[in-house]
């Protein structure tokens, strides 16, 4: 008797146990969807979408400021719209018009262009257009504005140490020691800190920019260098990227590099760094070529873009940046023989290139 007794407290234990740990569980499984549904982030609702983005560039150290013009051509994305938003941070906006020859046959040129009238709060530029436009006609407008990094207020993360876009170096040569250069960093949002654009992942847009330096500064890209032109004092480069891609994966470099070239069948694959460094160069960065092959073999699909650069920069915000066909590397990279020793830096190397798929 005695011990059916025990047996039947036993039983009892175990199902008051059991009935005791069961909300528990349900409360577990309740705060794992709170935390899902309060982390989750949607992509960005499309208005508009993206077709082009043409940007005329001058960078002006010594104020850290970049006077430029956007040509943007997008379109409604569904809907019929009268105006359209776009990114634009802590600019000085000088003008929105509209251009009313662009995508004409045979019309070429701004000849037939009208102003727009817009509002701006630091963040969103919201433009009035001249009337309704259906998804199958396409707006190009025009924005000229003085981009201001130095007055970005966003934060940046724990990846990420600063958002302010683009970020000038030594801005006065002041300092022997460190180079002067001039740099972007657009993920997550931060490329509407130097052009207006609709500034999500889930856009695309093809690149054109045409950026005016001193001669004795090298400018490095996405896509194709296609031309050069100068005057008494100043280059302008233009580099066009024909295949879209996100407006965070939109760089420009602008400094005193040393170019290494090198190839995977007719690809160009080019390395910059420093003078000092130039020796060091293919040591670092040598198996870039493999690589990109390797990564088109295992994954069926061959790399798909005009070229590959890598380009080692000073005080860069985070450990590296994939942009497209033109990855900016912190200065670790740019080392000797001796240190190449301690830490070859190749996880960091493929690991970028590996994003471009």
């Amino acid at each position: 008797m005695k011990y059916h007794l025990k047996i039947s407290l036993f039983v009892v234990i175990v199902l008051i146990a059991a009935c005791k740990s069961k909300p528990k569980e349900e409360d577990n499984k309740e705060k794992q969807q709170r935390y899902i549904h309060s982390n989750y982030r949607g992509s960005a609702s499309k208005h508009c979408d993206l077709i082009s983005t043409r940007l005329f560039l001058e960078p002006n150290f010594a104020d850290r400021e970049i006077t430029g013009r956007a040509e943007i051509q997008l379109k409604p994305h569904f809907y019929s719209t009268d105006s359209v938003i776009l990114d634009a941070k802590y600019m000085r906006i000088v003008k929105v018009s509209l251009n009313l020859n662009a995508g004409k046959p045979g019309v070429s040129g701004m000849s037939n262009t009208i102003d727009l009238k817009y509002s701006y709060d630091s963040i969103k530029l919201k433009i009035e257009l001249d009337r309704f436009y259906s998804k199958e006609e396409k707006i190009n407008l025009i924005i000229d504005y003085v981009a201001q990094p130095e007055k970005v207020k966003v934060e940046g993360s724990a990846a990420i140490t600063s958002d302010k876009g683009v970020y000038f170096i030594n801005h006065k040569g002041l300092d022997p020691d460190k180079p002067v250069q001039m740099w972007t960093q657009g993920e997550t949002d931060a490329a509407s800190c130097w052009f207006p654009t609709i500034d999500a992942p889930n856009q695309k847009t093809t690149q054109e920019i045409h950026v005016k330096v001193e001669k004795k500064y090298r400018t490095i890209s996405n896509g194709k260098l296609v031309s050069s032109t100068s005057d008494s004092i100043k280059r302008t480069d233009v580099w066009i990227q024909e295949l879209p891609h996100a407006p965070y994966l939109f760089a420009l470099v602008v400094g005193e590099f040393s170019k290494i070239e090198d190839k995977l069948g007719s690809m160009p694959v080019d390395y910059y760094v420093e003078k000092e460094y130039e020796p060091y160069a293919r040591l670092v960065f040598g198996n870039t070529p493999e690589m990109i092959k390797f990564f088109g073999e295992k994954l069926g699909t061959p790399y798909a873009w005009d070229k590959y650069s890598q380009v080692v920069v000073r005080e860069f915000v985070s450990g590296a940046m994939e942009n497209t066909g033109c990855v900016i590397h912190f200065d670790k990279l740019q080392h000797n023989n001796r240190e190449h020793l301690d830490n070859t830096y190749e996880n960091v190397v493929s690991h970028e290139l590996f994003h471009h798929w």
